[in-house]
C-alpha cells in the first residue's frame, strides 16, 4: 500500500481542504480491556475521580465520572494540574453511539499536548471530513497515514510520543515539536515535525512558551468518553 500524504515531505495543501486525499481505511485489531500502566507512569485518570484535573476555565472539573470512564460535559475542557514537556501519553476514548451529526460535528474532541498541539479526536468511522481534521490527525496540519478508526461506541487508543519544541533565547525555533501517534495499534504519524501551534482554518505558527505545560482534553460539545489516561515524562531521555 502506498501512502500518499506522509507529512512534511508532501506538497502543502490549503488548511482543511476537502480536496486533500483522505487516508485509506484499515481495520485495526478488536478493542481490548484496558492494560495497566507501567510502574513509572503518572496515572491521570484511574476511572474513579478527576483529582489530577481542573476545568479549562480554572474551575473544578465538571465532566461526569461514571463506572470506569469520564464523559465530556459541555462548558469546559479538562486541564492537568501538572505540567509536562516531552512525554509518552496513553489515552483511550470512545465516540457516542448511536452517532449524531456528520463531519466535524460527530464525536469531536481533542488531545492537546502542552495545550497547544492537538491530536484530533473525531468519529471517523464512515464519516467524511477534511483530511487534516479526521481522527488522529495533527489538526490543521497532517492527516494520519491511515484511518484506523473503530465504530462509534467502541474504545479506541492513542499512544503518543511527543517531543516539545525548543526555542532560542530570541524566541526563534531551534527545533520544532515532533509527534509519533499509534492509533488502535497502527502507526499513523512517525516523528512528524509540527508546523506550529494548532490553529483552525489558518496556517500554524510557533510562539515561544514554557518548557513544561499542562495537557488538556477538549470540550467540543459532544459526549465523548475517556478512560485509562496515563503519562510518562521523557524529558531526560533526549540527547
Amino acid at each position: 500500500m502506498a501512502f500518499q500524504d506522509a507529512g512534511a515531505q508532501q506538497p502543502q495543501w490549503p488548511v482543511h481542504s476537502m480536496d486533500r486525499p483522505r487516508p485509506p481505511v484499515v481495520t485495526p485489531a478488536p478493542a481490548r480491556a484496558p492494560v495497566p500502566p507501567p510502574s513509572d507512569a503518572i496515572v491521570l485518570f484511574n476511572g474513579r475521580d478527576l483529582s489530577e484535573w481542573v476545568g479549562s476555565d480554572g474551575q473544578p472539573a465538571r465532566w461526569q465520572v461514571h463506572e470506569g470512564y469520564v464523559q465530556v460535559v459541555p462548558g469546559a475542557g479538562l486541564v492537568t494540574r501538572r505540567s509536562f514537556g516531552d512525554v509518552q501519553l496513553h489515552v483511550e476514548w470512545a465516540a457516542p453511539n448511536p452517532p449524531r451529526g456528520e463531519g466535524q460535528g460527530r464525536g469531536n474532541s481533542g488531545v492537546f499536548l502542552m495545550q497547544f498541539y492537538e491530536v484530533q479526536v473525531l468519529d471517523s468511522y464512515d464519516n467524511v471530513t477534511y483530511a487534516d481534521g479526521q481522527a488522529a490527525a495533527l489538526y490543521g496540519q497532517f492527516p494520519p497515514l491511515v484511518n484506523a478508526s473503530r465504530a462509534p461506541g467502541e474504545w479506541q487508543t492513542y499512544d503518543i510520543t511527543f517531543r516539545r519544541p525548543r526555542f532560542r533565547a530570541d524566541g526563534s525555533v531551534e527545533s520544532p515539536a515532533r509527534v509519533t501517534v499509534i492509533h488502535n495499534g497502527v502507526l499513523v504519524h512517525d516523528a512528524v515535525e509540527l508546523q506550529g501551534r494548532t490553529a483552525h482554518n489558518r496556517r500554524a505558527q510557533y510562539a515561544p512558551h514554557e518548557d513544561r505545560r499542562p495537557l488538556s482534553l477538549q470540550d467540543h460539545g459532544d459526549p465523548v468518553r475517556f478512560r485509562n489516561i496515563w503519562v510518562r515524562g521523557l524529558e531526560d531521555s533526549r540527547p
